[in-house]
C-alpha cells in the first residue's frame, strides 16, 4: 500500500512574530511619540516647559478618573456620572468648608459623597440589574441637579488659602495635581496587574458567569469598582475646586466622554476583559495633547467639540476593529 506524504504548509518565520507582536502592542505609544515630535517642531511654544506643565495639569483630573474608569470598562460596565460627581463634590466641599472652616471635614464630606454616589451606582447595576447606561445616566442627571440645588445655581466661593494647596502646591517643579495623578496611575496599575482584585475585574469582564462559577463575588466586586470610581471622581472634583477657587455646579460637563475616549484609545476594550494601565496613560496624553494644540492654534471652541467627537468615534471604531481581529485569529 502506497502512502503519499503531503507537503507541510509553509510557515511564517518565527523571528518575525515577536517583532510584529511588539509593534502591535505598542503601536499607540509609537504613534503618540511621533505625534509629539511633529508638534514640537511645527507648533510654536508647544515644547516649552510652561506649556508641557500646563498640558500635564490639564489632563490631571482626566488621568485620575481614567484609572478607575478603566476598571469599570474592564468589567464590562461604564460610568456616565463622573462629571456630575466631580461638580457635586466640589460644590459640597466648598459649602462644608464655608460653614465649618475645616479643610479635613470638607475633604471628607466630598469624598464620602463620591463614595455614596459610586456605591449607589454599583448597587443599581449589580444587584438590581439596571442597565449601566440607564443607571449612570439617571445618576448623572440627579447628581448634577443636586449640585445646582445645593448651590442655588451659583458658584460657591472658597476663601481658605490652605484649601488651595490641593491645586497650586508645587513639588519638585510640578503642581501637586500632576503628582497625585502619577500616584493614581501607580496604585491602580499595581491593583490591576498584581492583585486578585484586578484579575477578578478582568475575569468578570471576559465572562461574568464563568467568573461566578469560579467563586468570584461578581456583584460585590462591581459595587467596589463603582465605589472606587466615585471616590476618585470626588477627589478630582475637590482638586478642581481648589484650582478654580470655587465649587462650580456646571463644572466637568462632558467630562465622562473624555475619560471614556482616553481609556478606549489606550486599549481598554468596551467588550470588557482587557485593560492596560500604560495604554490608559497614552490615551490620556493623546486627548490632552490634541486639546492643548487646538488651544495654541486658537481653534474655535465649536470646532473643538467636533474634534473631540471624532476622537471618541475613532476610539470606538478602533476598539471594534481590534475585537474583530482577535476573534478571527
Amino acid at each position: 500500500m502506497n502512502t503519499t506524504t503531503l507537503p507541510e504548509p509553509a510557515q511564517r518565520p518565527a523571528m518575525n512574530s515577536p517583532a510584529r507582536a511588539l509593534l502591535k502592542e505598542h503601536s499607540m505609544t509609537l504613534g503618540y511619540g511621533l505625534l509629539f515630535i511633529v508638534l514640537a517642531f511645527t507648533v510654536e511654544n508647544f515644547f516649552s516647559a510652561a506649556n508641557i506643565t500646563g498640558l500635564l495639569l490639564s489632563v490631571a483630573q482626566i488621568g485620575m478618573v481614567a484609572c478607575t474608569m478603566m476598571f469599570c470598562l474592564a468589567s464590562r460596565d461604564f460610568d456616565l456620572s463622573v462629571g456630575s460627581t466631580i461638580a457635586f463634590a466640589g460644590v459640597l466641599g466648598a459649602m462644608v468648608l464655608e460653614s465649618t472652616g475645616s479643610v479635613p471635614i470638607a475633604v471628607f464630606a466630598g469624598l464620602a459623597a463620591g463614595a455614596l454616589i459610586g456605591a449607589g451606582n454599583g448597587v443599581l447595576i449589580a444587584y438590581l440589574r439596571v442597565n449601566a447606561l440607564i443607571a449612570t445616566l439617571a445618576t448623572m442627571l440627579m447628581v448634577r441637579g443636586l449640585a445646582f440645588i445645593a448651590s442655588q445655581g451659583q458658584a460657591v466661593g472658597i476663601a481658605d488659602e490652605s484649601f488651595f494647596a490641593f491645586g497650586d502646591t508645587v513639588v519638585f517643579g510640578l503642581p501637586l495635581p500632576i503628582w497625585m495623578t502619577v500616584v493614581c496611575f501607580v496604585i491602580f496599575g499595581v491593583l490591576l496587574n498584581h492583585t486578585v482584585f484586578g484579575r477578578n475585574s478582568l475575569a468578570i469582564g471576559g465572562n461574568p458567569e464563568a467568573a461566578r462559577l469560579a467563586g468570584v463575588k461578581v456583584e460585590r466586586l462591581r459595587v467596589w469598582i463603582f465605589l472606587l470610581q466615585g471616590v476618585v471622581a470626588a477627589l478630582a472634583g475637590l482638586i478642581l475646586s481648589a484650582r478654580i477657587t470655587s465649587g462650580q455646579p456646571n463644572a466637568a460637563t462632558g467630562f465622562e466622554l473624555d475619560v471614556i475616549s482616553a481609556c478606549v484609545l489606550g486599549g481598554v476594550s468596551l467588550a470588557g476583559g482587557k485593560a492596560r494601565i500604560f495604554g490608559v496613560v497614552i490615551g490620556v496624553l493623546i486627548m490632552g495633547t490634541v486639546e492643548n494644540v487646538m488651544n495654541l492654534l486658537n481653534v474655535d471652541a465649536f470646532y473643538q467639540y467636533l474634534v473631540r467627537g471624532l476622537i471618541l468615534l475613532a476610539a470606538v471604531l478602533l476598539d471594534q476593529l481590534k475585537t474583530r481581529g482577535e476573534r478571527r485569529s
